[in-house]
């Protein structure tokens, strides 16, 4: 960006946008909604070197088409805001400051809805400072966002056409330059109960109204059928040449490899030569890009051998979530042969692309996979380490659950140097009308840092958000936050609840043998039974009442029941705000049973003790990040944003209302042929071990091999139950030298998203030591 000058504050609470042009309508509603009034006669005289062209005054009386609806206040001096020709590139803007005009000059549409975009960010309520003149232009070749009309989606597929088309209009301001939208036909229910329109008709009417506005129109085409099978192919084509007979504009095609999808590339290739046709048939300067995602290491070399052949339908490929090479890798091996786009899943926190690190279970479990997921600090070293070689992105999103994550990818593909605060400050000002929510998005961030009862952000976040007063105009933006900051801070209180009542629980059961099991019992279950505090039930309140207004000025479906939301780790955690966080129902259940038993109380005891600290056992809770202390964690996010390489923390598809427990539901796990890696110092040399793990997870069933310091504990075997328990002796010369490296490796080469390997937690526990490691005789 150039400025020149000092800055010019300039009141634009009677400002008149001049001009029938896309850019000039959307800036004159926005600032309308505002509450701009434009104080000069609607049916002014158009300029000769105005965008619309036109010189002939109105006359008097005639209807102003331009007016958006606003009220005339012909007795006031206002700013007029004009927009002008210019000899600039394609995305390229200049604008012109005084205290009386503010003269836009771009070559596009596209181009003079950036520049209308740049107002709104700099404009406090209707207050501009900007400088005397400033110029601009990306930095970013390709800066796009997908949406997703369909039964999956958290918010979309319950959008009303003006809701969309507003939708794609605010991505214009933040500088999108390409919109993609999920085919009519994907991985996914053929329709929603919630869709106001059919899948097609929607489409067809968003792509026209993403050509208006002079953005490219994309369409992710998933490949679904067997195309090993007579006319499999054939129909393909054909559903595709119908589908794009209808479409008014297309300027892209793109067909994932994988998620969704199981084409080999010695058929996705022919198929897509194939579909290249048809497409350009219609649309002869369309691209088409396929991805490399889902598949194992032996489908990506075979990608790469039908890319050698350097077929010339194909544009370029793009690189998403559920792929082994990362995208340095693809760099590598394609060069300059064809350009690289990425697919950033910017809508998940876990089972995903780029995994929150040490992410609390409590927050896991209960806000799940797609919550509102503001990450300024993550985002910023994401696009920062996916950049290098790429032409640009598409986000992957799910709905409004991103909203930040989204808007913060489109301000750093326009420029890459622009700071966090500097986003969170436009978007107060565009969004809200509060500038203090610029500090929202970095505590929100922060408060899934570390332990959440120990965390007091959470509770000061919540304040800085009750205390924002957003403006009469601002949107369902702000009750996002508002839901974010509340769900925070009720786990967080709900869960130093649960924690004292499973201390004091399982305290008692260790005092059964002192004191009988039956007082044991009743003392743990009277402890389990106290109830929540009192700030509890009002927090639950708000958060409904927030979720209920999310529904009706976003249609975000956080509840299954309440909203319609397709299943709850599609954004529905409403539905899990109220989920035990402690192992009551696992314990209460051991009670019963241990009970009946003679030996009850010394069963009430072991219930008691879980980490085995009578066996003096080296217990590791893996998954949750605050007890692993064995856990050899690898590069981290900051080198390894993906976890290509790095251990990652994880939650299983149960609760713990279902009897399982919290140390169950979390695990460790790495991805692809990075192996759970568990290293001990500081071992008795002379002592033999035995390995007791728990295999537990979700329900993959591939095999796992033990591997002790490189010798082989186990062979690979499948986990016969979930969870499962294996015990495994250590060779004594393993230890001898008070070290001891453990891995967990599954079958190399695997594709899809390289998840599987999970291991929920581990004790090591020394034996007895033998008469001879005390010198005695042999």
């Amino acid at each position: 960006m150039l400025l020149a000058a000092a800055p010019v504050t300039v009141p634009l609470n009677a400002a008149c946008v001049e001009g029938t042009d896309p850019a000039a309508q959307v800036l004159r509603e926005r600032l309308a909604e505002r509450g701009a009034v434009c104080p000069a006669p609607s049916s002014f005289r158009r300029r000769p070197e105005s965008m619309d062209g036109g010189t002939a005054a109105k006359a008097p009386g005639t209807p102003d088409t331009m007016d958006s609806g606003l009220r005339r206040n012909d007795g006031g001096r206002g700013v007029t805001i004009r927009f002008l020709p210019a000899r600039l590139t394609a995305e390229a803007f200049a604008i012109d400051t005084t205290p009386t005009a503010i003269t836009i000059r771009a070559a596009t549409t596209r181009a003079r809805l950036y520049a209308a975009g740049w107002l709104l960010r700099h404009t406090d309520g209707l207050t501009l400072t900007a400088p005397a003149h400033l110029t601009d232009a990306p930095a970013t070749t390709i800066r796009g966002t997908q949406i997703g009309y369909r039964a999956k989606n958290n918010s979309y597929d319950a959008w009303t056409l003006p809701m969309l088309t507003r939708r794609i209009e605010d991505f214009a301001l933040l500088g999108a330059n390409r919109i993609q939208f999920v085919a009519p036909v994907s991985d996914d229910a053929a329709t929603s109960p919630l869709s106001p329109l059919p899948a097609t008709e929607t489409l067809v009417a968003l792509s026209a109204a993403t050509h208006r506005l002079g953005l490219d129109t994309a369409l992710f085409y998933p490949a679904l059928r067997d195309y090993t099978k007579a006319g499999n192919a054939e129909a393909e084509v054909a559903d595709l040449t119908a589908l794009l007979a209808k479409l008014p504009a297309l300027d892209a095609l793109y067909i994932p490899g994988g998620d969704p999808g199981h084409t080999a590339p010695t058929d996705l290739f022919p198929l897509g030569e194939r579909l290249a046709t048809s497409l350009r048939r219609r649309f002869p300067k369309a691209e088409l890009l396929l991805s490399t995602q889902g598949f194992d290491a032996a489908g990506l070399n075979a990608f790469h051998a039908e890319l050698a052949k350097r077929p010339r339908w194909l544009s370029g490929l793009f690189v998403g979530p559920q792929t082994r090479d990362s995208l340095a890798t693809h760099v590598a091996r394609v060069g300059e042969a064809y350009p690289l786009e990425t697919y950033p899943d910017t809508a998940h926190t876990m089972h995903a692309q780029f995994p929150i690190p040490d992410w609390h279970p409590a927050f896991a479990l209960t806000q799940g996979r797609e919550p509102v997921n503001p990450r300024p600090a993550a985002t910023q070293r994401i696009f920062q380490y996916l950049r290098p070689g790429s032409r640009g992105f598409v986000t992957y999103s799910e709905g409004v659950n991103d909203d930040w994550n989204v808007t913060q990818w489109f301000r750093l593909g326009w420029n890459p140097a622009t700071a966090s605060n500097e986003i969170a400050a436009d978007y107060a000002r565009m969004f809200v009308g509060d500038l203090g929510f610029a500090a929202v998005p970095m505590a929100l961030e922060g408060n899934w840092r570390g332990d959440p009862a120990a965390n007091a952000g959470i509770d000061a976040t919540l304040t800085l958000v009750e205390r924002l007063r957003p403006a009469a105009w601002a949107d369902w933006r702000i009750d996002l936050y508002r839901y974010r900051a509340t769900y925070d801070a009720l786990v967080r209180h709900r869960l130093i609840a649960a924690r004292e009542r499973e201390g004091e629980a399982r305290w008692t059961l260790r005092q059964a043998t002192a004191i009988g099991a039956e007082a044991a019992a009743v003392a743990a279950r009277f402890a389990y039974a106290r109830s929540e505090p009192a700030i509890v039930a009002p927090l639950r309140a708000d958060l409904t009442t927030i979720a209920d207004r999310l529904w009706q000025r976003a249609r975000m479906q956080l509840s299954v029941v309440r909203h319609g939301a397709s299943h709850w780790e599609r954004g529905a955690n409403l539905d899990r705000a109220d989920i035990a966080l402690n192992d009551r129902t696992a314990v209460e259940a051991g009670i019963a049973a241990a009970l009946s038993r003679p030996d009850a109380a010394a069963r009430l005891h072991a219930i008691g003790d879980p980490w085995r600290n009578r066996d003096m056992a080296l217990y590791d809770d893996l998954g949750d990040p605050l007890n692993e202390p064995h856990l050899v964690r690898g590069p981290g996010f900051d080198a390894d944003p993906q976890s290509l390489a790095s251990a990652i923390d994880g939650i299983a598809d149960h609760i713990p209302d279902e009897g399982w427990r919290m140390a169950d539901l979390s695990y460790a796990e790495g991805l692809y042929e990075t192996p759970v890696r568990l290293r001990y110092t500081g071992l008795e040399r002379n002592r033999r071990y035995r390995l007791v793990a728990r295999w537990a997870g979700e329900g993959y069933a591939l095999p796992m091999r033990l591997m002790g310091d490189g010798t082989e504990l186990h062979p690979y075997r499948a986990r016969t139950a979930n969870p499962e328990t294996v015990e495994t002796p250590i060779p004594q010369a393993l230890t001898a030298d008070g070290a001891l490296t453990l891995e967990w490796h599954r079958p190399p080469g695997i594709g899809g998203g390289g998840r599987g390997h999970q291991i929920a937690q581990t004790w090591l526990i020394p034996e007895p030591l033998e008469p001879h490691a005390f010198g005695a005789p042999q």
